[in-house]
């Protein structure tokens, strides 16, 4: 799966958590006092006024947590180093499309959990929807239908799910892979390019085909001819959604 102890080394340059995200997580997680987020990273998006345990499985990703983050254990959401219902919640953001079993990981989330789970996750019935995964690097696309659960497979794993949309702001300051769908530019950068997991596991030559091609049609101006409604848009759904349910 992703390479974060290779790719960790940049990752909080683009990867910081955006504000309007942050405010739908803590809603998402209620009256939660104590939360486990899984696959944790840097903790981007752990609420400071919540007793905290992180686990997270890339040394390098921990050490790029800041001074003062909640604690943090060196585990997988396979293999959780938690007690049984030890936290009032479980949050996993950006992360379950790297478990190498969602099944397993999901059933730890509820083995941990006494009363809620909450994913950030992708709805992959959103496929060929984005210009950059359609038009320019299908692969991206491909590789996340073929790693991403569904929500209903989510569902069928932990229980019903309260399924919450997550539009995304044009001015998003988490730079996840469609968080640039109105700044089409910013893709053209080497180092956001590398702090998105999934361009670092296809293959090289189709994102330099793909990059090269979006770079012509940004010269040209035919990405604006067809996409430029787009930059006068605040916010978009691409198929980003929390899901919230009952632990028990």
């Amino acid at each position: 799966m992703a390479r974060y102890d290779e790719i960790g080394t940049t990752y909080t340059n683009t990867r910081r958590a955006d504000p309007h995200i942050a405010a739908a997580i803590r809603d998402a997680l209620g009256d939660a006092r104590s939360v486990a987020n899984v696959g944790a990273g840097a903790g981007s998006y752990e609420p400071e006024d919540r007793d905290v345990v992180a686990v997270e499985p890339s040394r390098t990703m921990i050490e790029r947590r800041p001074v003062g983050a909640a604690p943090v254990r060196r585990g997988t959401a396979e293999a959780l180093p938690l007690e049984d219902s030890s936290v009032d919640a479980a949050m996993a953001v950006f992360t379950i499309h790297h478990w190498r079993d969602f099944s397993a990981g999901l059933a730890e989330l509820r083995r941990v959990a006494r009363h809620r789970i909450v994913i950030l996750t992708w709805d992959k019935a959103f496929a060929g929807g984005f210009w950059l995964t359609r038009d320019y690097i299908p692969e991206l696309e491909e590789w996340s239908v073929e790693h991403y659960p569904s929500i209903d497979e989510i569902e069928a794993e932990v229980g019903p799910l309260e399924r919450r949309v997550l539009p995304i702001s044009r001015d998003c300051r988490d730079g996840f892979l469609r968080s640039f769908w109105g700044r089409p530019e910013r893709y053209l950068d080497d180092e956001v390019r590398k702090n998105i997991s999934q361009f670092n596991l296809i293959e090289p030559t189709a994102i330099t085909r793909g990059i090269g091609r979006l770079a012509n049609d940004l010269t040209s101006g035919d990405w604006d001819r067809r996409h430029r409604h787009l930059r006068a848009l605040d916010t978009l759904d691409l198929g980003y959604r929390i899901l919230v349910t009952s632990s028990r």
